[in-house]
C-alpha cells in the first residue's frame, strides 16, 4: 500500500529535485515532485545513465516511501525486553561496549558489516573510524556478496579497480557479450538501451551466456547454456583461439602487457574445442559461431555480473573475460572492453572509500606501508589498520567462534542474504554486543540488535553514489522525518566523539565529501607523474575538493577522474598506461579448477539463485508496493518437467529445497528453460513475509580464495516434496486487524497470522489488503477455530458469512462490514482456491452488491471469467492470457503492436523481454499447426 501521505515532503508543490534510483548498478536519476496527486517520482531525463527511463521498480519508488514499517527511536534490549532510549543513551552505550572490548580482548573483537546501500559519505565515515581509529581492518560489505570477485580481477589485471569504460559504449560497439547476467530483470534500464541500440543497427550483435534461458535471451543473436561453473574453460578456450587464429593484436600485447605466456600455457587443455564443447556444455556448432564472431568484430564489450563474481572461481572467471580483451587489445575505446555491472546504487562508491576489508579508502592497499602512512597522516588517526580485515563469511564465522565480541551492522540483513544464514543466525545469537541501523523496525537481523538506531532512508538522506560507469550522482533528500531519526554518518560521528577522538566533527554530508576528495589527491597525480608519485592512482577527484556547498548540492552527474578542469573522464586507459608500477596490464594465469562441492547421490540437483524482476534485495523496500507484488508474488523453484516427474513433484505444489547447510519450502515452477539437473530459487523472501523461504540457509558458504566472494551459483541440493492437508488463500484489510476489537477471553493477536498459525504461509501486499498464501495440516475444522482466535472480531459491526464442507476440506469464510469486504479466506484444493486477481478487486469496492456477495461465498465469479492468466505487465496490470489471445487475434509479429493495443510494455518497458518470448511461443505453435496441416 501506498504510505506516501505519512511523510511530508521538503519541496513546495511542483518543485523538481533531482536524485538517483536506490536500486541496481544502473545507477539511474529520478526526480521527485509533489503535485495535488501526492509524490510523484519519475525519471530524469537530464541523467546521462537513463535518459528519463526507470524500470518497474524506479517506477513504483513512490509506494515504498512512508513510516508504517519504519523504526523511529533508538531502542535497547532484545525481544520482549527491548524498549525506547535516548540516542544519546544509545551512543554512550556502544562507545562504551566498544571501548571494553578493546581494551580487554583487543583491536580485532570489533567489527563493522556495511552496505552498498550506503551514500558515499556514510561510507566514508565509518570506513575512517573503523580503520583510522578502532584501528581494525574488520570492516566489510554487502558489496562483497556480489561484486568484490570483479574488483580483485581489476586489480589483479589492471593494477587498480577500474571499469574502463561507459554505458554509451554499448550503443556504439558490433559485438554485445552478456556473461552471468539476466540483465533484462537485473539492469533493466541498461538492457534498454541495448536493445535500442540492435534496433537502430541491424549489424550489432548479442550473444547471452548463461545456464537458463532467461528474458534477457529473448532478443539475443545466440544464447550459450553453459553448464553452471564453466566460464574458465569457455574464455581460456576463446583466447586460445583467438591467438591461434592469428588475432591477437601483437603491438598492443608487446607495449602494454606482461605475462601472455603464462596465460597461454595455464589454458593449454582448452585448445582443444571437442574438450571446450564437452566441458561447458556446449554445442560445438554455437561455440564455434561464439569464438568467430568475437574474432572478427573489432568493437567487442562484454558485460559480466553476478553470474561470474559469484562463484568459488569468480575472481579468475573475470580475469579469463579480461584476458581476451587484452590479447585483442579491446580494453578501452569506444565501444570495447570488459565491464563489470554492479548489482548495488553505491557499491562502486563503496569502493572508492575502502569499503572492503582488504581496501584502505581512495583505492589505497590496506597492507601496504606507504600507503598506510599516507592515510594516517591525512586523517590524524592514532591507530591505522594494518592487515586485512575478515570478509563477510569469515567475519561472522567469527563471531559465532566468539573472537568478534562487538558488530555494527548497516543498512543491511545479512540473516537472510548471506550464505548458511542460519548459521548467521546463530552468530548473533550468541554475540556479546550487536548493533544495527536500519530503515526497518522488523527484519530478521533486528531481531540479534541490542542497540536499534533510527537510519534515515531514501529521499530522507543526502549525499552522493557512484554506479557502475564511475559516474558520482547527488542523491537529493525531499522527505522530512522525526528528528530522531539520524544519518548513519551522523551516528558514526558521535560514537567516535564519545571515545575521544578528533576528526569527526561533521556538520553536513558536503564537509565529508570534501575530506573524501582531498583524499583522492594525497600522493596522487597524473598519469604520466606517476614515477615522482608515491601512490598513483586513477582515482582522483581534485576538481571536486575545493567545490563550494552551492556546487555541492547542485553537482551534476560526472565520471571520475575529475582533474583541475572539473570535467569528468569517459573512458580510462586510452593512453596504454595502467595502474600497475610498469604501467603495464597482466594476463593473469586461470586455471579451470573443479568446483569444491559437487552434486552427489544424496544431493543431486545443482541450485542457482537470483533476482527476479519486481524485487530487490530482501524486500524490505520493494515488498511495501503492491504494484511490484503482482509479477512474482511468491517464493518459487525453476525445475525443469522432467526432473520434476524423477522426484515426485507436481507443478505449482510446494517442494523442500535441503543441502548440507539449511533447507527451505517454495512453489515448484516447471521450466524448459533451465538445464536438467539443475533448478533456480530466486534470493528475496526472508521470514518477514514467508514462513520458510530463505534461500540463503541452503546456499554453502565455500567462497572465492583470492576475493572471499561466496558461490551463490553452485550448491548440491536434493528436492522432494512438501506435503499439507490443504492449501488457501486469506485476504485481510489491515486498518481493520489494527482497529477492530479482539475477543479478550481469546487473546487476539494478528501477529499470529505471520509467525505461528500455519504449517507453511507467505504474505503479500496488495493495493487495498495483505495476503496470505497458505498451506496447513490440520482438518478445516481446527482451522476455523484457528481464524476466530487470530482476526478480530467485532460482533456489533462485522458481518460474518461461512460455508463449509469436512468430507472435502472445503472452508469459505468472508467478513463484511457495512457491506465492504473486511476479509476473506478459502480453504480447498488448490485448483478450486478462487481467483487472486478477482477477490483482490473487491477489496476495493466501497460496497457489494448482493451478486458480489454470492460470488464470494461460492469463491468464484458469477456470470464472468477472469482471462488475464499470470501478471506481465505490472504496469498496466496486463496478464499473460489477455497478450496470447491478443497476439493469436490480431497475429501480431512485434511487441510494439501489442503495446498499441494492450499497453503493456509502454511505460517501464521491463515486460518488453517477456512479450518477446510470447510472441515467438505464439509463432512457433502457429508454425507447428500449419506444419500439421501440411502433413
Amino acid at each position: 500500500m501506498n504510505q506516501v501521505a505519512q511523510l511530508i515532503p521538503t519541496i513546495s508543490n511542483n518543485e523538481v529535485v533531482h536524485s538517483t534510483c536506490p536500486y541496481c548498478g544502473v545507477g539511474c536519476g529520478v526526480t521527485a515532485q509533489q503535485t495535488a496527486k501526492g509524490l510523484q517520482v519519475v525519471g530524469d531525463e537530464s541523467h546521462p545513465a537513463n535518459r528519463g527511463k526507470l524500470c518497474i521498480k524506479g517506477s513504483h519508488l513512490a509506494d515504498t516511501v512512508g513510516m508504517s514499517h519504519r523504526l523511529i527511536t533508538p531502542q535497547l534490549g532484545r525481544g520482549a525486553a527491548r524498549k525506547q532510549t535516548s540516542w544519546d543513551q544509545a551512543t554512550d552505550l556502544i562507545a562504551d561496549k566498544f571501548r571494553q572490548c578493546i581494551d580487554q580482548y583487543g583491536r580485532e573483537s570489533v567489527a563493522f558489516y556495511v552496505s552498498g546501500q550506503l551514500l558515499t559519505e556514510d561510507y566514508y565515515v565509518v570506513n575512517k573510524f573503523v580503520k583510522g581509529y578502532l584501528g581494525t581492518g574488520n570492516i566489510d560489505t554487502n558489496s562483497r556478496l556480489c561484486m568484490s570477485s570483479a574488483v580483485a580481477a581489476h586489480k589483479r589485471a589492471f593494477g587498480e579497480d577500474i571499469v574502463a569504460g561507459n554505458y554509451q559504449d554499448f550503443e556504439q560497439a558490433e559485438l554485445i557479450v552478456l556473461v552471468g547476467s539476466n540483465t533484462a530483470w537485473c539492469h533493466p534500464i541498461l538492457f534498454q538501451r541495448i536493445m535500442a541500440a540492435k534496433a537502430e543497427n541491424a549489424n550489432l550483435k548479442v550473444v547471452v551466456i548463461d545456464p537458463r534461458f532467461t528474458a534477457t535471451c529473448e532478443q539475443a543473436d545466440l544464447h550459450l547454456p553453459i553448464l553452471i561453473g564453466q566460464d574458465i574453460c569457455l574464455f581460456n578456450g576463446l583466447l586460445q583461439y583467438l591467438n591461434e587464429q592469428g588475432y591477437a593484436d601483437q603491438a598492443f600485447i608487446d607495449a602494454h602487457t606482461t605475462q601472455l605466456d603464462r596465460a597461454l600455457d595455464v589454458s593449454q587443455a582448452e585448445q582443444d574445442l571437442d574438450f571446450v564443447a564437452s566441458e561447458t556444455g556446449i554445442a560445438i556448432e554455437k561455440l564455434l559461431e561464439f569464438y568467430q564472431l568475437f574474432a572478427k568484430n573489432k568493437k567487442v564489450i562484454t558485460l559480466f555480473s553476478m553470474g561470474v563474481n559469484q562463484s568459488s572461481q569468480g575472481t579468475n572467471k573475470a580475469n579469463s573475460i579480461i584476458n581476451c580483451h587484452l590479447l585483442t587489445g579491446r580494453v578501452t575505446g569506444e565501444g570495447m572492453g570488459a565491464f563489470s555491472m554492479t548489482g548495488q546504487p553505491n557499491a562502486m562508491g563503496g569502493r572508492e572509500v575502502g569499503g572492503l576489508a582488504n581496501m584502505l579508502a581512495s583505492h589505497l592497499d590496506i597492507d601496504n606501508p606507504t600507503h598506510q602512512q599516507l592515510v594516517q597522516d591525512f586523517w590524524q588517526s592514532p591507530h591505522i589498520a594494518q592487515k586485512v580485515g575478515l570478509k563477510a563469511v569469515d567475519m561472522f564465522e567469527a563471531v559465532e567462534a566468539g573472537k568478534i565480541k562487538a558488530i555494527w551492522i548497516m543498512a543491511t540483513n545479512p540473516v537472510v542474504s548471506l550464505p548458511n544464514s542460519d548459521q548467521v543466525k546463530c552468530a548473533l545469537e550468541k554475540c556479546e554486543f550487536v548493533v544495527v541501523s536500519d530503515v526497518c523496525k522488523d527484519t530478521d537481523t533486528t531481531d540479534f540488535a541490542d542497540v536499534l538506531l533510527p537510519a534515515q532512508a531514501w529521499g530522507e538522506k543526502d549525499g552522493t553514489v557512484t554506479n557502475s560507469e564511475r559516474r558520482i550522482s547527488r542523491q537529493n533528500a525531499f522527505l522530512s522525518v522525526p528528528e530522531t531519526i539520524k544519518p548513519d554518518w551522523w551516528a558514526v560521528s558521535q560514537v567516535a566523539q564519545k571515545m575521544g577522538w578528533q576528526g569527526f566533527d561533521f556538520t553536513s554530508n558536503y564537509d565529508i565529501f570534501l575530506e573524501h576528495a582531498k583524499l583522492s589527491t594525497v600522493g596522487n597525480g597524473f598519469a604520466s607523474e606517476r614515477d615522482s608519485l608515491p601512490a598513483f592512482r586513477y582515482f582522483n577527484l581534485q576538481g571536486l575538493s575545493d567545490i563550494s556547498q552551492a556546487e555541492y548540492h547542485a553537482l551534476k552527474p560526472i565520471q571520475w577522474p575529475v582533474y583541475a578542469d572539473k570535467q569528468g573522464t569517459p573512458r580510462i586507459y586510452g593512453d596504454g598506461i595502467f595502474s600497475h608500477a610498469d604501467s603495464k596490464a597482466k594476463f593473469i594465469s586461470t586455471p579451470n579448477i573443479e568446483p569444491k562441492n559437487k552434486p552427489n547421490a544424496e544431493y543431486p540437483l545443482i541450485l542457482n539463485t537470483g533476482r527476479v524482476r519486481d524485487q530487490w534485495h530482501t524486500m524490505s523496500r520493494t515488498g511495501l508496493s503492491a504494484n511490484l507484488s503482482t509479477h512474482r508474488s511468491e517464493p518459487y523453484c525453476e525445475i525443469h518437467p522432467q526432473d520434476a516427474l524423477k522426484f515426485g513433484i507436481k507443478e505449482f505444489d510446494l517442494v523442500e529445497v535441503r543441502s548440507e547447510w539449511g533447507r527451505c519450502v517454495v512453489r515448484a515452477q516447471f521450466s524448459t528453460k533451465v538445464r536438467r539437473g539443475q533448478i533456480f530459487v530466486p534470493i528475496h523472501w526472508n521470514d518477514q513475509v514467508a514462513s520458510d523461504a530463505r534461500v540463503g540457509a541452503v546456499v554453502n558458504p565455500v567462497v572465492d580464495a583470492i576475493s572471499g566472494e561466496p558461490e551463490f551459483k553452485h550448491t548440491p541440493v536434493m528436492i522432494q516434496p512438501f506435503y499439507g492437508r490443504w492449501q488457501g488463500v486469506l485476504y485481510v484489510r489491515p486498518e481493520w486487524m489494527e482497529n477492530a476489537p479482539c475477543d479478550k477471553e481469546k487473546g487476539c493477536d494478528t501477529k499470529q497470522l505471520d509467525k505461528e498459525a500455519f504449517t507453511w504461509w507467505v504474505k503479500i501486499q496488495t493495493a487495498q489488503a495483505i495476503r496470505y498464501e497458505i498451506v496447513d495440516r490440520t482438518e478445516s475444522l481446527q482451522v476455523a477455530n484457528k481464524l476466530l482466535d487470530l482476526l478480530p472480531y467485532d460482533a456489533e459491526n462485522d458481518e460474518w458469512l461461512m460455508y463449509e464442507d469436512v468430507h472435502t476440506d472445503t472452508l469459505h469464510i468472508v467478513v463484511l462490514r457495512e457491506d465492504r469486504l473486511m476479509a476473506a479466506f478459502y480453504l480447498a484444493p488448490r485448483e478450486f482456491l478462487p481467483d487472486r486477481d478477482w477477490l483482490a478487486g473487491l477489496f476495493s469496492r466501497n460496497r457489494l452488491s448482493a451478486l458480489h456477495r454470492r460470488a464470494l461465498l461460492a469463491g468464484m465469479p458469477i456470470g464472468q471469467a477472469n482471462n488475464e492468466g499470470a501478471l506481465v505487465c505490472s504496469c498496466f496490470k496486463v496478464g499473460k492470457n489477455r497478450i496470447i489471445d491478443t497476439i493469436k487475434t490480431k497475429n501480431i509479429t512485434d511487441e510494439k503492436q501489442v503495446t498499441a493495443c494492450l499497453k503493456a510494455g509502454g511505460n517501464c518497458g521491463s515486460c518488453l523481454p517477456e512479450i518477446r518470448g510470447l510472441i515467438k511461443q505464439c509463432q512457433s505453435e502457429r508454425e507447428s499447426e500449419l506444419s500439421n496441416k501440411a502433413l
